[in-house]
């Protein structure tokens, strides 16, 4: 039996976009893969059934807002499947930010960066 990560896809990929792509972005692509891979143009073929099954299953998620911050959050996170481009724009929102860290006081962490470079220029 599989677990959830081993059988969870990553949507991103399904549909085709970036992982800061806008709704109208993700709709478009969906609406492009849909007419590609819809069962009634590849008659008898339980690959594309199932290949259609997975572009809608992730537009279900990623075209509502709350389900595609969740599955932002608790998606893939197979960190070697990803280039570098495309893990810093998946999880730019936990990496970037400080609240996404997790830590309240960023203001400590620039008075240290500022502090730093006043050696560097020295």
């Amino acid at each position: 039996m599989e677990s959830k990560i081993e059988s969870q896809k990553d949507y991103y990929k399904v549909l085709e976009v970036d992982y800061d792509a806008t709704d109208e972005k993700i709709r478009i692509n969906y609406l492009k893969l849909a007419l590609k891979w819809h069962p009634d143009k590849h008659k008898g073929n339980d690959a594309v059934t199932v290949k259609f099954q997975e572009i809608n299953e992730a537009y279900k998620v990623l075209s509502d807002p709350a389900k595609r911050l969740d599955y932002d959050l608790t998606g893939n996170y197979e960190i070697d499947k990803y280039s570098l481009r495309e893990y810093l724009t998946r999880f730019k929102g936990m990496i970037l930010t400080c609240n996404g860290l997790g830590i309240e006081h960023a203001a400590i962490w620039t008075h240290q960066l500022m502090d730093t470079n006043e050696f560097v220029d020295k």
